[in-house]
């Protein structure tokens, strides 16, 4: 799935899981939708994946659309499984661990 950029005022995407894969090693990443202040990325980690500590200039809305996650961030562990919906301020340091094979939806918000 290509990423969304149409300048309409609605936007719809029925199934942003599409097209997302698990690459063994690494993190995978499908672009879903770039619009003014707004960008949307699905993440896919093989279970045991750990994304090492890092920093997003801008918030973030983080969402399981299956499997499960622990994200580590201001020295607080959350487990993240489909439906709970879990924001981390911009520039915060945080660690994502895969538990299982799983699929994040990354909402960055207020990016230019």
């Amino acid at each position: 799935m290509g990423m969304d950029t149409n300048p309409n005022p609605i936007t719809f995407i029925p199934d942003v899981r599409a097209g997302t894969v698990v690459d063994p090693g690494r993190p995978h990443h499908t672009k879903v939708l770039s619009a003014p202040g707004v960008r949307v990325v699905v993440l896919t980690f093989e279970a045991g994946y750990v994304l090492r500590e890092h920093t997003t200039p801008a918030m973030l809305l983080l969402q399981v659309l299956d499997g499960r996650v622990r994200i580590t961030a201001a020295d607080q562990v959350t487990e993240l499984a489909p439906g709970g919906l879990l924001r981390l301020d911009a520039a915060l340091p945080h660690t994502v661990e895969a538990l299982e094979e799983s699929r994040l939806m990354l909402t960055r918000v207020g990016t230019p």
